[in-house]
């Protein structure tokens, strides 16, 4: 198998889930650093228009969404697993409610004044207001919390998870599974990047050792890796073919009416809506994947989830 190609930047939250789980599975790695905001073309040579970090790259095979990415790596490295066969259901469903609900929660409370404030100091004013209008940008279609209210819900949130391991070492038991990750990241940002706010864990405790118990598992096998390297591996390889790719399921599954081998685009329901478009080559029953040419990337292949994305047909002009 092709190497496994992380396009991330170090503070970021979503890629600290990635990372961590790459160490849970001793998988090595090949780090890109990436621009935390817009412009970014060598992103979207690779993406098409996808924009949100991390993605992963497998050749000329391109997963976006961390949630997509975590299906990835079990099937390329099965154990230790993601999904407890026991846990199969609840584990997604947390995962997906920690990667939405409890994020927008824990980032509304760590980017008020104080915060933000802690997280640009030293950096010139344009610094700061740059990242405010990217971010604003991507949240245009979103309700987003105020900061007094989401400090109040992100407080009731550390209590509950703090209630659950205090019963065990991890949130279902003797050891993490995916909803571990996607739980512990927004609370990382909290503790590492705005500890001028991190005072909301001083009463959960039990929140802290069970994050420092994640914490040591580390990143795996990380080597650094160029943008412009990465760009050159898609461009020298081929895509996996759709139903024999990183992803188990291939059958297709028509909830649109739209056609393989249509022209469509994929588009993030609500954060980061810059849409992606190609030729569908599959949708299955838990993701999309799209064929599309770069002039500097050439043939490559984008996948995304389904839960959260939006697919389109791209109508033909008259």
């Amino acid at each position: 198998m092709a190497d496994l190609i992380l396009h991330h930047y170090p503070t970021s939250p979503f890629s600290e889930k990635v990372r961590l789980i790459l160490g849970r599975k001793k998988l090595g790695w090949k780090s890109v650093v990436i621009p935390s905001i817009m412009p970014k073309p060598d992103v979207l040579a690779l993406t098409g228009g996808y924009r949100k970090t991390p993605f992963m790259q497998v050749g000329a095979d391109i997963y976006c969404d961390s949630a997509l990415i975590c299906d990835v790596l079990e099937h390329v490295q099965p154990e230790p697993t993601l999904y407890p066969p026991h846990l199969k259901g609840v584990s997604r469903v947390f995962a997906q409610w920690a990667d939405t609900t409890l994020f927008w929660a824990a980032m509304a409370h760590n980017l008020q004044p104080k915060g933000a404030a802690h997280m640009f100091a030293g950096a010139p004013p344009e610094v700061a207001k740059a990242f405010g209008d990217d971010r604003k940008a991507m949240s245009s279609n979103m309700v987003r919390l105020r900061s007094a209210d989401a400090s109040a819900a992100y407080r009731s949130y550390l209590r509950r998870i703090a209630h659950m391991v205090e019963e065990h070492e991890f949130l279902f038991g003797a050891e993490p599974c995916v909803a571990d990750f996607a739980t512990y990241h927004p609370l990382w940002f909290t503790r590492t990047r705005v500890p001028v706010v991190a005072d909301i864990m001083n009463a959960t405790p039990a929140v802290g050792e069970w994050m420092d118990r994640l914490a040591a598992i580390g990143h795996g096998g990380m080597d650094k890796f160029t943008a412009a390297d990465a760009i050159a591996v898609a461009n020298a390889a081929e895509p996996m073919p759709a139903g024999a790719n990183l992803l188990i399921d291939s059958a297709f599954q028509d909830e649109h009416g739209i056609a393989l081998g249509s022209r469509v685009t994929v588009t993030p329901e609500t954060f980061g809506t810059e849409a992606t478009e190609g030729e569908l080559i599959a949708a299955t029953r838990m993701h999309y994947t799209l064929r599309r040419e770069d002039a500097r990337a050439g043939t490559v292949h984008v996948h995304f989830p389904r839960i959260g994305y939006v697919l389109k047909k791209v109508e033909s002009a008259a």
